[in-house]
C-alpha cells in the first residue's frame, strides 16, 4: 500500500495531493495543514520507493492510479479533487483516464499534457543512467537549478536545501523507476477536450520546465478551466508562493 501524509477525517471532501518528481510528498507540507484547517481530508501518497512507499520495479503511471485507487478504497474514500504537480499531473490526467466518476475535480499544477518527443525520451535514459551510477546527489544536481525563480537562490536558500535533501535521501533505484515512468506515459493533449470536471491550471511565471504557455495552451483545450499564473515562482510554485497557491487551490475547493 502508498505511504502518505494527511489524515482522512474531514468533512468537507478529499483532496489529493501528487507529488514532483524527484521530490516527496513533503513538498504539499505548506497546503496539507491549511487545508486541513479548512476541513478537507488531504492524501499526500508517495511514488514508489520515495519516503516509505513500497518499492516497485518498471511501473507506469496507470500502476500509480490503481494502486491510488486502491488506497482510497481502503479508506473509505470515494470522489476526490486530484492535485498534481509535473510528474503528479501526469499521474492526475491517468488517474482521470481510468476513473472519471472518482473525480470530482483536477488541479493541474505546472505539468503539461503531451508525451516526451524521441530527443526529451533520450535525454530521459541518459538521466537514468547518470543517477543510478552516481546516486541520487547527480538528480539534485541537475533538476535543483531549474526548479526556481531566479531570486529564490538568493533570498530562500532555506528553500532551495531542503529541496535538495528530499532529492537526496531517496533512492537512486527509485529515482530512475519514477523517471523511466515520466518518459514512457501516455499523451494526454487528447484527453483534454474530454474532461467534465472541473479544472484549475496553476504555474509559477517563471517556470521554465513547464513554461505559462504550456499552461495556457491546456487551459484552451479543457473546457470550462480556469487558469492562474504566480509571480515570482517557478517550477514548483506550491513552495514559492504558497499563500497564493493556497487561497487559489482553496477557492476553487470552496467552488465545486
Amino acid at each position: 500500500m502508498l505511504k502518505y501524509s494527511g489524515t482522512a477525517s474531514g468533512s468537507a471532501g478529499t483532496v489529493v495531493l501528487l507529488h514532483a518528481f524527484p521530490v516527496s510528498g513533503q513538498m504539499w507540507d505548506p497546503q496539507i495543514s491549511v487545508l486541513e484547517k479548512a476541513g478537507f481530508s488531504v492524501i499526500a501518497p508517495q511514488v514508489y520507493g520515495f519516503d516509505g512507499s513500497p518499492m516497485r520495479i518498471e511501473w507506469n503511471m496507470e500502476d500509480f492510479a490503481h494502486d491510488l485507487a486502491r488506497l482510497l478504497d481502503s479508506l473509505g474514500i470515494g470522489k476526490v479533487t486530484i492535485a498534481g504537480l509535473s510528474m503528479g499531473g501526469y499521474q492526475a490526467f491517468a488517474f482521470y483516464r481510468l476513473y472519471p466518476e472518482r473525480t470530482e475535480s483536477i488541479v493541474l499544477c505546472d505539468t503539461r499534457a503531451n508525451a516526451d518527443a524521441p530527443e526529451a525520451y533520450a535525454q530521459r535514459m541518459d538521466f537514468c543512467k547518470a543517477v543510478e551510477a552516481n546516486g541520487p546527489g547527480e538528480a539534485a544536481d541537475r533538476m535543483v537549478p531549474n526548479f526556481f525563480a531566479a531570486d529564490t537562490y538568493e533570498s530562500n536558500p532555506g528553500l532551495v536545501s531542503k529541496t535538495r535533501e528530499m532529492i537526496t535521501r531517496q533512492p537512486a533505484s527509485a529515482i530512475s523507476d519514477a523517471m523511466k515512468a515520466i518518459a514512457g506515459r501516455a499523451d494526454s493533449t487528447g484527453l483534454l477536450q474530454e474532461i467534465r470536471c472541473p479544472v484549475l491550471i496553476l504555474n509559477g511565471d517563471e517556470d521554465r520546465v513547464t513554461t505559462p504557455e504550456t499552461a495556457a495552451f491546456m487551459h484552451s483545450l479543457i473546457p470550462g478551466s480556469q487558469l492562474e499564473i504566480l509571480p515570482g515562482a517557478g517550477h514548483l510554485s506550491n513552495l514559492e508562493q504558497p499563500e497564493l497557491f493556497n487561497r487559489l487551490l482553496l477557492e476553487h475547493l470552496k467552488s465545486l
